[in-house]
């Protein structure tokens, strides 16, 4: 690889690198020391191809998920199963790897930068900015940015844009999966709201067990299925859809609470 050598968004890859690594090192205790990660079908990682895949989660903090990420896909894809154990795998990170953020956040301070360069996509909310809501168009701009992202490689998205649970999903997700026609792949996790502060970068309680499961890759016809009817796909797949939520009575929440309580070792 050329030292100066530049991904499509014009940042040198020998420096994203080394930011990678760097990352890795300082954080991945937080998901096999102080927590630990529980991972499930990882396999389908080593799968997949080398771009056009979009991955799909629900979002729990700021970072800490995708900073998990980032360590199981390249575990996985060093030939370990379902495990971050031996950090020898970030030696040869997987570089064409992006994440899809709020433009706002990554321009903060200098650590959100460092994040960015590492690979986020920064768009515009059309929602909400600066902690206010806001009505405002889609720039085709941040459309194009996460079509070159797949073009080039994996992008994860978390289509809630929110840490908040069971929010309904962003229609601008089925819109980017109708125009780029990726190879979409579900995650779910849980835990990381238990053991992170909201941003993911301080440990808030230690011996929880976090979950990541990654499921296969939906059946999604892309020239017929409706943009809502992506939508919905997508929530079951991540288990965001209002289904998922009701009304449960004391006992159960009592079953719900004791459950939680093992998850922590």
């Amino acid at each position: 690889m050329s030292l100066f050598k530049r991904n499509p968004f014009g940042h040198i890859l020998f420096i994203k690198k080394w930011l990678i690594r760097i990352m890795a090192l300082i954080t991945h205790q937080r998901y096999k020391r102080f927590n630990k990660l529980e991972i499930e079908g990882s396999d389908i990682i080593r799968n997949l191809p080398s771009k056009n895949v979009l991955f799909v989660s629900n979002h729990q903090t700021y970072f800490a998920d995708v900073v998990a990420m980032f360590h199981v896909f390249n575990a996985s894809l060093s030939g370990r199963e379902n495990t971050i154990k031996n950090l020898g795998y970030i030696w040869k990170p997987k570089l064409n790897m992006y994440y899809i953020a709020a433009a706002e956040t990554m321009k903060k301070n200098l650590m959100t930068k460092v994040f960015a360069y590492a690979g986020s996509i920064s768009v515009e909310r059309t929602w909400r900015s600066e902690g206010k809501d806001v009505n405002r168009q889609v720039k085709m701009s941040d459309i194009s940015s996460i079509g070159k992202a797949l073009d080039d490689g994996w992008v994860i998205t978390f289509p809630q844009g929110t840490t908040t649970p069971w929010k309904p999903l962003r229609k601008g997700t089925s819109h980017i999966i109708k125009k780029y026609k990726p190879i979409v792949v579900p995650v779910v996790i849980d835990g990381f709201r238990r053991s992170f502060d909201k941003k993911g970068l301080r440990i808030k309680k230690k011996g929880i067990l976090q979950s990541m499961v990654i499921k296969e890759p939906l059946e999604i016809d892309y020239e017929n299925e409706s943009f809502d009817s992506i939508i919905e796909k997508l929530e079951y797949a991540i288990e965001q859809h209002p289904s998922f939520l009701k009304v449960i009575s004391k006992k159960e929440l009592m079953a719900i609470e004791e459950e939680n309580k093992q998850r922590e070792f």
